[in-house]
């Protein structure tokens, strides 16, 4: 395992069905759009992302994580973001997260995909990789847990000054 040199964001990272490149500010305004449908954030803790003040601010966030977007391999469209956060050699873990993915993408192979990418990725430097998802996030609950993590523990995040609760799961390097 080379834990010398853990790149958080390489140039290209693709399989059949997804391409994930590192996330610039120009993506802004075509990954807004992808973004801008009330439903993709229902459960989501902040869930007025789908505006433009909201997608603004989540935006500045990821765009200092080692964020990704995530195009569909065959079309390029824009499937959405996620993000490498929180990298702890120490610990040998990383958090995946910050993702979103439009709904004409969800329930197919997508998201299970863009994660492995990942995942596999993350486990050639660490030996296991985390997730926080809000406590009312019922679909990527269910996500996670088809990738084969556990939940671990309950956490809680402040956001815009609001103490949020999370479940953080562990996937762990078999």
């Amino acid at each position: 395992m080379d834990n010398l040199y853990f790149n958080l964001q390489p140039e290209i990272l693709e399989n059949e069905i997804t391409k994930l490149i590192p996330l610039q500010e120009k993506h802004f305004e075509a990954l807004f759009e992808a973004a801008s449908d009330p439903l993709i954030w229902e459960q989501n803790p902040v869930k007025d992302r789908y505006q433009r003040q909201g997608f603004k601010t989540f935006f500045e966030i990821i765009i200092t994580k080692h964020s990704f977007l995530i195009l569909d391999k065959q079309t390029n469209e824009i499937m959405g973001t996620t993000s490498f956060y929180d990298y702890n050699p120490e610990k040998s873990n990383i958090g995946i997260g910050y993702t979103f993915i439009t709904r004409k993408y969800w329930g197919g192979p997508y998201n299970k995909s863009n994660k492995k990418l990942l995942i596999d990725y993350a486990f050639q430097h660490v030996d296991s990789v985390l997730f926080h998802v809000g406590a009312e996030n019922f679909r990527s609950q269910k996500a996670v847990l088809k990738l084969g993590a556990e939940k671990i523990n309950d956490v809680v995040f402040q956001i815009n000054g609001v103490d949020v609760p999370y479940f953080e799961y562990e996937l762990k390097k078999q």
